[in-house]
């Protein structure tokens, strides 16, 4: 059964929510309730209305991300239908600021709960990100002995970054990543 349609400055209101509490966690793991609703322009009571606690906000926030980088993926190689390394190029910038904010709301959430999370955004991700490794495969411009398993495998270890050196390794190390993906000439 589907959830009755929302009203319209009610859909707004959640979405503000959202919003606000995925930009504090770009600033901190240390997220407070009463500081996204000022934030997002709205009382405690419609907060709650929307979230019944901490753990369902960040939890939304974190599905929303994990949405939209699925969809980025066709969106992106559609937009760059000649260059699909580009496309991938990217979609990897989208996985930095999805990352940053993963960790955000991993850091915010009881070890239970975020397992969960991450058990159900896996394999869309991985979806995702083997559309793009495999339109760079069919155009001769990405390797063809990595999967996405194994991408993502290396980009899990960008979870070692420390926050204050974010800005810093994060998009260098993707960018080496990314390298380490195309397919090389051999020189003669």
């Amino acid at each position: 059964m589907n959830a009755p349609a929302r009203r319209p400055d009610a859909a707004r209101n959640r979405i503000r929510i959202v919003e606000a509490a995925r930009a504090a966690l770009a600033e901190s793991h240390d997220v407070h309730l009463n500081e996204i609703a000022k934030r997002a322009g709205v009382g405690q009571g419609t907060l709650y209305r929307n979230f019944p606690n901490r753990e369902a906000l960040l939890a939304e926030v974190y599905r929303r991300d994990v949405e939209e980088l699925v969809t980025a993926a066709p969106a992106l190689l559609a937009e760059h239908e000649h260059e699909p390394v580009e496309a991938l190029r990217h979609w990897l910038d989208r996985v930095i600021d999805y990352a940053e904010i993963k960790y955000g709301v991993l850091a915010a959430l009881e070890s239970a709960a975020w397992r969960d999370l991450v058990d159900h955004s896996q394999n869309p991700i991985e979806g995702a990100l083997a559309q793009l490794l495999d339109a760079g495969k069919a155009a001769g411009s990405l390797r063809t002995d990595v999967d996405a398993r194994g991408v993502l495998l290396l980009i899990a270890y960008l979870g070692r970054v420390d926050r204050d050196e974010w800005e810093s390794k994060a998009r260098p190390l993707m960018n080496v990543i990314l390298d380490g993906l195309r397919r090389h000439v051999a020189e003669e």
